[in-house]
């Protein structure tokens, strides 16, 4: 009871922490101060021939820079990025890691036409090869939630990039268990998604928005670690009740960055 009531306490905590941070509308405005080796080796594949100008049109509000090193990347992982879409971080990734790292990218089977798509896509030219593992949707019974295994041990981090509220809520946390199993110990899961209200209730207008406190207690439950959160995509003008994909909310979501990680034993 008393643990409880300290993890309610905790976590009480971490979303007063959250809203009271300045915004990060105002950190992103300004370039980043003494980068590190990573932020620069990013800041040049941002610039380079193969990215489309649709995609890089939304790198300032991604801002893809902070957030990586937050999540404690670095160019010699061995990365599992869930739900790629339409490759908007796959092809910043993929040129990162080709040297020293390896990429692999999972995808839902009603998504895989568009994944083809991205691996046919001037990303392939700029990258030579990009090693694809594809885990089809337990939804359309290829593989039962319960047998879902991504067949690796050792990966050094999971990236989980506005596709968490895509997964069911009902099989999640068969979902975090199989991505706990394909970490190594020490291995990091970071997740990025839209911001919901603490405890609201479902509605369509949220449908794609995420409680964080409830990601925390399901990763936690999972077995993972919680280390650390970032204010970078904090939007204060974010009302965290309308459909994410409305003229006058999409592009400029609250969305929470939420780091964990693998025990070491």
């Amino acid at each position: 009871m008393h643990k409880f009531i300290a993890m309610t306490a905790f976590l009480g905590l971490l979303v007063s922490a959250m809203i009271a941070a300045p915004p990060a509308s105002a950190q992103s405005s300004r370039g980043v101060v003494n980068p590190t080796a990573l932020q620069k080796k990013i800041a040049v594949i941002l610039k380079m021939p193969h990215r489309s100008a649709k995609n890089r049109r939304r790198d300032r509000n991604r801002d893809p820079v902070r957030a990586m090193e937050f999540c404690r990347l670095k160019d010699n992982m061995k990365v599992l990025e869930w739900g790629p879409g339409r490759g908007w971080y796959t092809e910043i990734l993929g040129v990162l890691l080709k040297e020293r790292g390896s990429l692999y990218a999972s995808n839902r089977a009603e998504s895989l036409k568009r994944l083809n798509k991205l691996l046919k896509s001037p990303l392939m030219r700029a990258v030579k090869k990009l090693p694809v593992k594809v885990i089809r949707d337990p939804i359309t019974h290829d593989i039962t939630i319960d047998t879902l295994d991504f067949g690796m041990r050792d990966l050094d981090m999971a990236l989980n990039i506005r596709e968490y509220h895509n997964l069911d809520m009902k099989t999640v946390d068969k979902f975090n268990a199989a991505t706990y199993q394909a970490l190594k110990p020490g291995g990091y899961y970071c997740i990025i998604d839209h911001t919901r209200r603490h405890m609201g209730p479902d509605t369509n207008e949220n449908r794609r928005r995420m409680d964080p406190v409830k990601i925390i207690k399901q990763v936690q439950d999972a077995g993972f670690k919680f280390v650390d959160y970032t204010n970078l995509f904090l939007r204060p003008d974010d009302e965290l009740r309308f459909e994410v994909g409305r003229k006058t909310v999409r592009g400029n979501t609250d969305r929470f960055t939420l780091l964990f990680q693998k025990p070491q034993s």
